[in-house]
């Protein structure tokens, strides 16, 4: 029997956008270097290898985001185990969007959603760094 698959992925971004404040390439521009705010690149590795990073961004794949977050996980990263502003972006926006919305569910806050990824990142005029 054919599975039902009764939502798609484009609904479960757009619930999760509902719920992830946003933030626009040209107002997370003024944020980098800033010490209240951490940029998480939630693409995969030859993503992140390809185009760069934003300057002092935590790379954490998709795949691996909440085992990052997780302080009792054996592979827990202690950026995220800090007072500060968490700023997710991915290639477009609906990686990112998804991980923001765990990150909140899992306890992380204050947490937003880079509107456009690093397509809308670059057209801002905003750099990245090779890793």
């Amino acid at each position: 029997m054919p599975q039902n698959i009764t939502k798609t992925s484009k609904d479960i971004v757009k619930a999760a956008l509902k719920e992830i404040p946003t933030m626009s390439a040209e107002e997370a521009l003024s944020l980098v270097g800033s010490s209240d705010h951490v940029f998480v690149d939630l693409r995969h590795g030859l993503e992140q290898q390809k185009t760069g990073l934003i300057k002092g961004a935590v790379a954490s794949s998709r795949g691996m985001l909440e085992f990052h977050i997780d302080p009792e996980s054996p592979v827990h990263n202690e950026a995220f185990n800090q007072d500060k502003t968490y700023v997710f972006y991915c290639a477009s926006g609906g990686r990112s969007a998804l991980a923001a919305k765990a990150a909140k569910d899992m306890g992380l806050s204050p947490v937003f959603n880079l509107a456009g990824g690093v397509a809308a990142w670059k057209k801002a005029g905003g750099a990245l760094v090779t890793c």
